[in-house]
């Protein structure tokens, strides 16, 4: 029987991607996940959630089972034992994690193989493309990273913590500036507050407001927070809050200069290729006026003494993927679930009892890493 057929005739497989703010779950061969939750779990000392992120060696092996436990048994409502595990994870993932999170799989829950594939190759498999420049903005950190061929150029990578977590301290710093009280700004008000009013606003009226001046601000918006409570939400504030991702500072590490740099670390024949597919995924990819801003950034960096002469590009071109820029990436990962990849470069059981370490997902050592015959 063909691997594909098997694959199909099984039981699908579970599709997670943990990331560092929420967690997406479902099944294989689906068109969207299920669930798309908090990364967080109750913390019996205080009482409260805490992120799973927080937590460390034992702490975080303990956690990261209760975890998993409410997913399979509160939320999709599966017998791990009898599943297939798919992880998409980001370029960054921790080792810690990671290990943590192959233990508790195979230990734990005694799933049969875990398949680890990296959320910028995958999401490739959305669009039908080998080539593109994939730039994650998530919770954390932006990590941009070229594909070329259906190979990651890793010497190209860029990262910096400019994604939601930087936009949520701006929208803290500016409201309580304007006087709100420090108690009403929980993180879930600030995200609130930030998918429904913010938006990137356009490089000429971002110049004014850096040099100082005061363009006509866009309407002011009353916010009901904590009962009685109404915040106001200043134009300026919704306008201004995504700057964070474009600052002009000798370092040169805003947003538009770290794709130009991982464009220009790739060879001459790949950078024309590469600018003309970008992929924006990740939460903070869906603010509204994001793409436009970063296509009249890139253009006018073209002509500044940084970068002329040397890209020789012209323009720039990014693609519409098939679902929401949250969970594209997962999209991606239960594409690969449904193919024989998922029976030919997974981590079994057998292997990990043998040598029970996570290979990194780019060491290619099919005898040690994923237990191939």
């Amino acid at each position: 029987m063909p691997l594909f057929d098997s694959v199909m005739q099984e039981k699908p497989a579970v599709v997670f991607e943990i990331g560092t703010a929420y967690t997406k779950l479902g099944f294989a061969a689906e068109a969207h996940p299920w669930f798309i939750l908090p990364t967080e779990v109750l913390d019996p000392a205080s009482g409260t959630t805490k992120n799973l992120f927080s937590f460390h060696g034992t702490e975080l092996y303990d956690n990261l089972v209760t975890f998993l436990n409410e997913l399979f048994f509160k939320y999709i409502l599966v017998t791990p034992k009898d599943r297939r595990i798919l992880i998409v994870e980001s370029v960054l993932c921790p080792t810690e994690f990671r290990e943590c999170l192959a233990r508790a799989f195979f230990r734990h829950f005694e799933v049969s193989l875990v398949f680890f594939v990296p959320t910028h190759l995958v999401i490739l498999t959305t669009l039908a493309v080998s080539t593109a420049l994939v730039i994650d903005l998530g919770f954390k950190e932006a990590v941009i990273l070229p594909v070329y061929s259906g190979v990651q150029v890793l010497h190209a990578w860029q990262a910096q913590p400019l994604a939601s977590e930087a936009v949520h301290a701006e929208i803290r710093r500016q409201l309580l500036a304007s006087g709100v009280k420090e108690s009403l700004l929980t993180e879930d008000l600030i995200e609130n507050i930030k998918v429904r009013t913010c938006f990137v606003t356009k490089l000429s009226r971002a110049v004014k407001y850096r040099e100082g001046q005061s363009p006509q601000p866009c309407p002011d918006v009353d916010y009901p927070a904590g009962g009685e409570e109404i915040i106001k939400i200043s134009g300026s504030l919704r306008e201004t809050a995504f700057e964070v991702l474009f600052p002009e500072d000798n370092d040169h590490l805003g947003l538009p200069y770290l794709i130009l740099d991982a464009i220009l670390k790739c060879p001459l024949d790949m950078r024309r290729q590469l600018a003309e597919n970008i992929v924006l995924i990740g939460g903070t990819a869906m603010i509204p006026g994001l793409t436009a801003r970063l296509q009249e950034e890139l253009i006018h960096l073209l002509d500044t003494d940084l970068y002329k002469g040397k890209l020789f590009i012209k323009s720039f071109k990014f693609h519409t993927p098939p679902a929401k820029a949250n969970f594209t990436a997962w999209l991606g990962g239960s594409i690969y679930g449904g193919t024989d990849l998922l029976l030919t470069r997974s981590l079994t059981k057998e292997a990990y009892s043998k040598n029970p370490r996570v290979p990194d997902w780019t060491h290619l050592d099919d005898k040690r890493s994923h237990g191939s015959n």
